[in-house]
């Protein structure tokens, strides 16, 4: 059994669920320009892995961005789709984080990233098997015994696939909910990178995915390069504004699946505030615009 010590929580305003709106990745050199603003109606998403220490600045920026405003909490380290057991000292941080703040979403990816005691600073692919898809499940049943509600799973970017891979990546995340009860995040700019990496249609991909069980959606920028053969080489950089190729995937996911919260990923290159906000409005304008016409077609056909 898991065991931590109970962290002082943070007197909250918005609890489960917080709808379809937009939000945006939360970095400290913003929170002058955020606390400045009267309270928004997006939410903020974090790294867990940057507020795992008892106290300090990032926790008091955290507690101050909170106290208004809903919570995502996005796990990096998890390392779900290694085939070691989960690091328990790391999963106990990750559920106190959890009790201490109440985000609204909490999620992780279909990835790896540790070997034995090495951590890699990457979300490294893994094969889609069956041994694997057990391992996997065995690993978010654990995670979500220790929060005690669903985790939220993200689709990876890929630069390479496994001739060992038995079954396509939609029917494994399809295969994980069905075993697990856990929820999907869905990244569309990851899913326009592996596709154009692989060579296969972003478009195809997602009339497979398994919609119903998405409970976010992230959007974020890409880099392009070019592999050693001269092919285009996209790399889920983070680092710029929403590609329009990714906007377009968006709009028809909306569309079909309904307003979900939305999330504008951008680690690296941070600009200020008022430029990340605005991404984040161009999704809201979307989500709005979905949720206008689904209420009007209601209308009609009552």
């Amino acid at each position: 059994m898991i065991t931590a010590t109970k962290p002082a929580t943070v007197p909250l305003r918005f609890s489960l669920p917080i709808g379809g709106i937009a939000g945006a990745s939360f970095k400290p050199e913003h929170l002058a320009a955020i606390l400045e603003a009267a309270p928004q109606a997006g939410f903020f998403e974090v790294h867990a892995e940057n507020y795992m220490g008892a106290g300090g600045a990032p926790h008091r920026a955290l507690e101050a961005v909170r106290r208004d405003h809903p919570l995502s909490l996005h796990g990096v380290c998890m390392s779900i789709g290694g085939p070691q057991p989960l690091d328990k000292t790391h999963l106990a941080r990750f559920r106190s984080l959890v009790a201490r703040y109440q985000p609204a979403l909490v999620s992780e990816h279909l990835a790896w990233s540790t070997h034995e005691t090495s951590f890699f600073n990457d979300l490294l692919p893994l094969p889609y098997t069956e041994a694997t898809l057990a391992c996997v499940c065995d690993h978010i049943d654990e995670v979500q015994e220790a929060i005690r509600r669903p985790l939220l799973l993200e689709n990876p970017s890929t630069y390479v696939t496994f001739r060992q891979s038995t079954m396509n990546e939609t029917d494994f995340l399809r295969a994980i909910t069905a075993r697990t009860g856990c929820g999907l995040l869905l990244d569309v700019n990851n899913v326009f990178v592996s596709a154009t990496n692989h060579g296969y249609s972003a478009l195809d991909y997602l009339g497979d995915f398994p919609l119903a069980h998405v409970e976010e959606i992230h959007l974020a920028g890409h880099a392009e390069q070019a592999d050693d053969d001269g092919n285009l080489l996209l790399i889920d950089s983070h680092d710029g504004p929403v590609a329009d190729a990714v906007w377009k995937l968006y709009e028809i996911i909306v569309a079909r699946r309904g307003p979900v919260p939305t999330l504008i990923e951008w680690d690296s290159k941070i600009p200020e505030w008022p430029v990340l906000r605005a991404e984040a409005a161009a999704a809201q304008a979307i989500l709005d615009r979905c949720r206008t016409v689904t209420e009007t077609d209601d209308r009609r056909a009552a």
